[in-house]
C-alpha cells in the first residue's frame, strides 16, 4: 500500500472501499498524523475541522470494531487515560543538566562566552572563530520524550536531572509533539525541549478561569507545568500547552549529525516541532554575530507569542563540544544568556476603579513606578474583585507585578509578610466613579457593571458604534476612527448629539473633506427612520441582542410599555428570562437612560411601531415559535442573510444544537454541529430545505441525507 508523504502531498491511495479494516486503520493514522503536522506545527491546515473529525471518527470505530488494530501512536490515544493515583518516577539513562546562566545582559556576556570557549580550546587570535548555534531560551518545563523505533513511549519531566516524573498521558494531549517519527525508525530517541505556553492561550485560559470564578495562573510558565503534572489528563487536554524541541538524551541506532545546528535540522525533518527564530554565528568578528542575535531577538521580544527569557548559545561543533566536556555537571559547551526579569516586585500605593468600553469596572493597582518587562510600570490591573480577594491585595502590600509582551500588566501576587499595618478589605463602589449610575453585579458573574449605558463618559465610544451599527439603527461611514474625533473632540457627548452636527462642524474634523461631510449628514438623516426592533437593540442593553428586540417588539408593541413594564411582564415575553428582564428594568430605572430615548425622539428619530395585535399575527409565521441552528457555508446566502430571513419568519436562531433545536441549516465545510444534529436526531436541511420552510407553512423541506 502506498503511504502519504507526511510533510509533502499525499501519495495516491487505494479507495477505503479497496482496503481491508487493518490496512484503512493504517491508512487513516498516517492522513490523520501528516493533517496534525500541518495544523499544530506549520499553522497550513490542508483540510477543514470537519473533515478531520471524520476521519477520526472512522479510526475511532474501526478500533473500537477490532482492538487489536489499535496502536499505541495512533492519533486516538492522545485525550485517552485513566486518572493517577500519582506520578511514576523515571530515571533519566542521559541526565538532563542545566546550564550554566550568564546574568551580564550586556553585550560584554556574549563577549565572555567566546572568549572562555576559546581559552578551554587553546584557540589565539590567530586561529579560525568557533561556530556557534544560537537559539531562544523559552520559558516553559523541560521534558524528555523518548522514541522507540520510532514510537513515542514515555514522556518525563526534568526533575533533580538524574530522575524525573513520568507524564507520557499529558504530553500525548500536546498536538505538536508527533505519536511517531516521520521517516527514521531508531532503536532509541530521546528528543529533550520545553512545554509551554503561548500567551494568547494563557490569556484566554485565564479569562475562562476568572469567568468561572475559579483561581487563575501567575504566569505561562505556572500555567504549562501545573498542565503537564495533572494526575487527570482529561483536564491537561484542556489547557493549550505547545512545544519546541532543542536536544538530544540516550541515542541508539541514529547517526547523530555532526553539529547541533544539522542536528535540530534533522529532528525537524522527523516532524518534530523546532523553533525558526535560531541561527548559526560564524565570521571574522568572533562573538559578533551572538550579540547581534541576542540584541535582535531582544528587540522582538514583546511581539513573539511566547515568552522567553533569554538566548542560548552552544559551540555548533559535537566534536568540540565533547573536547569541552563538563564542570559542575554544566556543560562548559553552552551558557544561557539572560534577558532583564519580567517580574519585578513594588509596592501598592492605592487601587483604583477603570470603567471600560462595555460599562465593566476594574480595580486597577497604582503603584511606585518601577522597570518591569522593558517599560516603566505605574499601574497594573487586578481584573474583578474576586481576583483582587484571592490574590489579597490591599493597600501598601508589596507585590510581584509581571510584564510580558503586549500583556497588560498585572498583579500576580503579594511578598507574604510585608504588610505595613493593617488595611480593610478594597470594596467595590456602589455608584460608577465616571457618571454616577448604580454598579450592578448579575448573578454567577464576577464583574461588576455600571448600569449609565448610553449617559456614562467611558461608554460613550462603544455606545455610538453599538448604535449606528447596520444591524441597529445605520449611520452609513460612522466609524470608529470618526467616532473617536467627534468623541475627543467634545463635538459628541451622547447619542442625540449625533443629530446636531452639521456639514461645517464635521468638515473642520481631521481628513474630512466636504463631500464626506455631506455624505455623514445625509447618513444620519436617513437614519432617523428605523423600526423598533432596530431602535431597541441600538440602545445598547445588556443581553438584550437582535432576537430579544424583536421580541419585545412584538409583545409589546411601544416603546414606552417596554420601558414601563415590570419584570413579572417582561418575563412574559418569549425567550426572557430573570436575568435579561432585570437588565431591561436596570436599564430603563436610570433616569437618564430614559431621558436618552425621549431626546432622540426629539431630534426627529422615529421607527415603525408594532401594534399589540402583531403578536398574535406572530403566531401565523411560518417559524414561530421554531429555533433553527445554522452551519457551514450556504450556497447563495450569508450567515447574516440567512438569519435575517429566519427573524422575520418568527424564529430563532440559536448558536449551539439541543435536543430544543428544531432545525440544522448545513452548508459545506459544515462542523461539530452537524455531526451534533446527526446525533440527536435533529432534521438537517440545506439551503433549498430552508427557502421551502420560509414560504411555506407547516410545510415538511426536504432534508439533507446523512453522510454514512
Amino acid at each position: 500500500m502506498s503511504q502519504p508523504d507526511l510533510f509533502g502531498g499525499a501519495a495516491p491511495a487505494p479507495a477505503a472501499a479497496e482496503l481491508s479494516a487493518p490496512e484503512r486503520a493504517a491508512q487513516l493514522r498516517e492522513l490523520l498524523h501528516a493533517h496534525a503536522h500541518r495544523y499544530y506545527v506549520l499553522d497550513d491546515p490542508s483540510i477543514p475541522d470537519a473533515e478531520y473529525d471524520k476521519l477520526f471518527a472512522e479510526l475511532q470505530a474501526i478500533e473500537a470494531a477490532q482492538p487489536e488494530l489499535l496502536t499505541p501512536d495512533s492519533p486516538t490515544q492522545r485525550v485517552l487515560g485513566k486518572v493517577l493515583d500519582g506520578f511514576t518516577p523515571v530515571r533519566h539513562a542521559v541526565p538532563m543538566l542545566s546550564i550554566r546562566t550568564e546574568t551580564d545582559t550586556e553585550a560584554s556576556g556574549a563577549e565572555a562566552f567566546d572568549a572562555r570557549i576559546r581559552r578551554e580550546l587553546g584557540l589565539t587570535e590567530a586561529d579560525a572563530p568557533v561556530a556557534y548555534a544560537a537559539e531562544l531560551k523559552f520559558d516553559g518545563l523541560a521534558i524528555n520524550l523518548r522514541y522507540e523505533h520510532g514510537v513515542l513511549v514515555t514522556a518525563a519531566t526534568r526533575g533533580d536531572g538524574e530522575q524525573g516524573e513520568e507524564v507520557t498521558q499529558n504530553i500525548r494531549t500536546v498536538g505538536q509533539i508527533p505519536l511517531r517519527l516521520h521517516g527514521a525508525t531508531p532503536e532509541v530517541l530521546e528528543v529533550r525541549g520545553e512545554v509551554y505556553m503561548r500567551r494568547d492561550d494563557f490569556e484566554a485560559l485565564n479569562e475562562r478561569q476568572r469567568a468561572k470564578g475559579e483561581k487563575t495562573f501567575v504566569n505561562p510558565r505556572n500555567a504549562a507545568a501545573g498542565a503537564v503534572r495533572q494526575l487527570d489528563p482529561a483536564i491537561a487536554a484542556q489547557r493549550p500547552l505547545s512545544f519546541f524541541a532543542y536536544g538530544l538524551g540516550e541515542v541508539k541506532g541514529w547517526d547523530v549529525p555532526a553539529t547541533h545546528s544539522a542536528m535540530l535540522d534533522a529532528l525537524q525533518a522527523m516532524g518534530m516541532p523546532v523553533c525558526a527564530h535560531r541561527t548559526v554565528a560564524l565570521g571574522a568578528t568572533g562573538p559578533q554575530g551572538l550579540v547581534a542575535f541576542h540584541q535582535r531577538m531582544g528587540a522582538l521580544r514583546d511581539t513573539l507569542p511566547f515568552d522567553i527569557d533569554g538566548i542560548v548559545y552552544k559551540v555548533d561543533s559535537r566534536e568540540l563540544q565533547e573536547r569541552l566536556g563538563f564542570v559542575s555537571r554544566e556543560p562548559r559547551w553552552a551558557v544561557a544568556h539572560k534577558y532583564p526579569a519580567q517580574e519585578q516586585l513594588t509596592q501598592v500605593d492605592g487601587i483604583d476603579i477603570q470603567v471600560g468600553r462595555t460599562g465593566k469596572l476594574t480595580p486597577v493597582a497604582r503603584l511606585k513606578p518601577v522597570f518591569v518587562g522593558g517599560v516603566t510600570v505605574t499601574n497594573a490591573t487586578l481584573h474583578n474583585l474576586f481576583e483582587l480577594r484571592r490574590k489579597r491585595v490591599r493597600i501598601g502590600d508589596t507585590v510581584i507585578v509581571r510584564r510580558a509582551g503586549d500583556v497588560i500588566p498585572e498583579v500576580v501576587g503579594v511578598v507574604a509578610g510585608e504588610r505595613p499595618a493593617y488595611v480593610p478589605n478594597f470594596r467595590m463602589p456602589a455608584h460608577c466613579p465616571v457618571c454616577g449610575s448604580t454598579v450592578v453585579r448579575e448573578p454567577g458573574e464576577v464583574d461588576h457593571r455600571c448600569t449609565g449605558g448610553l449617559f456614562c463618559a467611558a461608554q460613550r465610544k462603544q455606545a455610538l458604534l453599538h448604535f449606528a451599527q447596520r444591524r441597529a439603527v445605520e449611520v452609513e461611514g460612522l466609524g470608529d476612527k470618526l467616532v473617536d474625533q467627534l468623541v475627543d473632540s467634545g463635538l459628541v457627548r451622547t447619542l442625540p448629539d449625533l443629530y446636531k452636527l452639521g456639514v461645517m462642524k464635521l468638515a473642520a474634523l481631521d481628513r474630512m473633506a466636504d463631500k464626506s461631510a455631506q455624505n455623514i449628514v445625509v447618513a444620519l438623516e436617513k437614519s432617523k427612520q428605523t423600526t423598533l426592533p432596530r431602535f431597541l437593540f441600538g440602545l445598547g442593553i445588556r443581553h438584550v441582542g437582535e432576537a430579544t428586540a424583536k421580541d419585545l417588539a412584538r409583545h409589546f408593541g411601544q416603546i414606552d410599555r417596554i420601558m414601563d413594564a415590570p419584570e413579572e411582564q417582561l418575563l412574559a415575553v418569549r425567550d426572557v428570562g430573570p436575568v435579561v428582564a432585570r437588565s431591561i428594568r436596570t436599564f430603563f430605572d436610570q433616569p437618564h437612560n430614559r431621558e436618552v430615548v425621549e431626546q432622540l425622539r426629539a431630534a426627529g428619530v422615529t421607527w415603525t411601531e408594532h401594534e399589540p395585535s402583531a403578536a398574535a399575527d406572530a403566531a401565523n409565521l411560518p417559524l414561530f415559535g421554531k429555533t433553527l441552528v445554522l452551519t457551514g457555508t450556504l450556497p447563495t446566502l450569508s450567515r447574516e442573510e440567512a438569519k435575517a430571513l429566519i427573524e422575520e419568519a418568527g424564529g430563532k436562531v440559536a448558536g449551539s444544537v439541543s435536543k430544543k433545536t428544531h432545525y440544522v441549516v448545513a452548508g459545506e465545510e459544515a462542523g461539530s454541529k452537524l455531526e451534533k444534529a446527526q446525533a440527536l436526531g435533529v432534521p438537517v436541511l440545506d439551503e433549498a430545505g430552508l427557502q421551502a420552510l420560509l414560504t411555506t407553512a407547516g410545510a415538511t423541506p426536504p432534508e439533507v441525507p446523512t453522510q454514512e
